[in-house]
């Protein structure tokens, strides 16, 4: 089985990259948005994640990796939606700032880019690489 990437962001307001240290793991849940939601489907136990602090701080904090595969989504009141579980694996020494992350040509292309409201996002491994590369100070 090949290992996927991909990067899921959260607003440190509402769940914080220390929270979900703190707690272990997390239901990644409440996503509303029909190709996040097909994002979360396609993720497979052991696949990296990356964590990304959207609104404030604007960066990669951490690593994490998904410790359970789509379930239906608990929090879902009515529609087809579907949640994950993620565990974090360890912080980056150094946050990854979205400046920094542009600033990259070899990250030109990420999706985070492209669609930037979407809360879960594909990324390559070279993408990966780069940004945990950068992460490590």
């Amino acid at each position: 089985m090949t290992t996927q990437y991909w990067l899921v962001k959260s607003e440190p307001e509402s769940y914080s990259w220390d929270t979900f240290v703190k707690d272990g793991q997390a239901s990644w849940d409440g996503v509303r948005n029909f190709a996040a939601r097909n994002h979360l489907r396609s993720m497979k136990t052991g696949d990296r994640v990356l964590f990304y602090a959207s609104v404030t701080g604007k960066a990669v904090q951490g690593i994490a990796e998904v410790s359970k595969t789509s379930y239906p989504d608990p929090t879902a009141e009515e529609g087809d939606w579907s949640s994950v579980e993620l565990k974090p694996i360890k912080p980056l020494k150094k946050p990854v700032t979205l400046e920094q992350m542009k600033g990259e040509p070899a990250l030109s292309k990420m999706t985070l880019f492209r669609q930037g409201r979407l809360s879960v996002t594909p990324v390559t491994k070279e993408e990966f690489t780069v940004i945990t590369n950068l992460g490590k100070g």
